[in-house]
């Protein structure tokens, strides 16, 4: 569904990202994992065309290439960023309606209310908090929120960066069990998460990324086990890792 290849990226002269090369297939949950700086949320930004960039980005078998970000969500491409970006002094409802603006002109009322009563299945709190300003609620409840409202755009492929920052572990847990419903739906992820174990767990595959390059991937049962990833990103010795599960 998503093939990079050699992708370089820059934040002005700058280089964030040499020569990646990876890919998505439709269906999976793929996860990057990397210390702080590594460059995994550039990459989810090259890929929404938020950051200035060269090499080869091919979505749905159609490049991404001079695409604005606007163009990009049209696509089939929505991103839920680090730190939710919420339009905190407005609504549940003004959010999740936001998210579905590129849509009003194409689909039908039906459709996109269909859409939304998804949402509420996949978090019903949203439903009970439509009339909340969206900067009081929870850090659990803005993470739905910024999920939703993704959804809400009715992406083919949805991008997560770091969704599990800040919160409590139970709410943790239920934000990655949504991730799985939501690959069971037919929606595909790329996840960034620092919480490399808890990614693993979820995710078919995973890219390992050091200084803007990828150094490692193969598949997420397999480096949860992998000695260099357990000691690097695990914060456990590989033996009593593998002894404590």
């Amino acid at each position: 569904m998503l093939r990079i290849r050699n992708l370089s990226a820059y934040y002005g002269s700058v280089r964030a990202l040499s020569g990646v090369t990876c890919h998505v297939r439709e269906g999976e949950i793929v996860t990057l994992i990397g210390a702080n700086g590594a460059g995994k949320t550039t990459l989810l930004n090259a890929i929404c065309g938020l950051v200035k960039k060269d090499g080869d980005l091919e979505f749905a078998g159609r490049s991404l290439k001079g695409l604005a970000p606007e163009e990009i969500v049209g696509r089939g491409i929505s991103q839920v960023p680090e730190g939710r970006q919420l339009f905190a002094p407005m609504t549940v409802a003004e959010n999740l309606e936001l998210g579905a603006y590129r849509r009003y002109r194409r689909d039908s009322r039906d459709a996109i209310q269909a859409d939304l009563e998804r949402v509420f299945e996949l978090f019903p709190r949203l439903k009970d908090r439509l009339e909340q300003k969206a900067g009081t609620m929870s850090g659990g409840e803005q993470q739905m929120l910024a999920i939703g409202r993704a959804l809400m755009a009715k992406p083919k492929l949805l991008l997560l960066d770091e969704p599990s920052l800040g919160l409590a572990p139970l709410v943790v847990e239920d934000i990655l069990a949504t991730l799985g419903r939501l690959r069971q739906e037919g929606v595909t992820i790329l996840l960034v998460e620092q919480n490399a174990r808890a990614a693993l767990k979820v995710a078919d595959r995973a890219y390992v990324l050091e200084t803007g390059r990828i150094m490692l991937s193969g598949a997420a049962a397999d480096l949860l086990q992998d000695r260099q990833v357990t000691r690097a990103y695990l914060g456990r010795d590989y033996k009593e890792f593998t002894e404590g599960r």
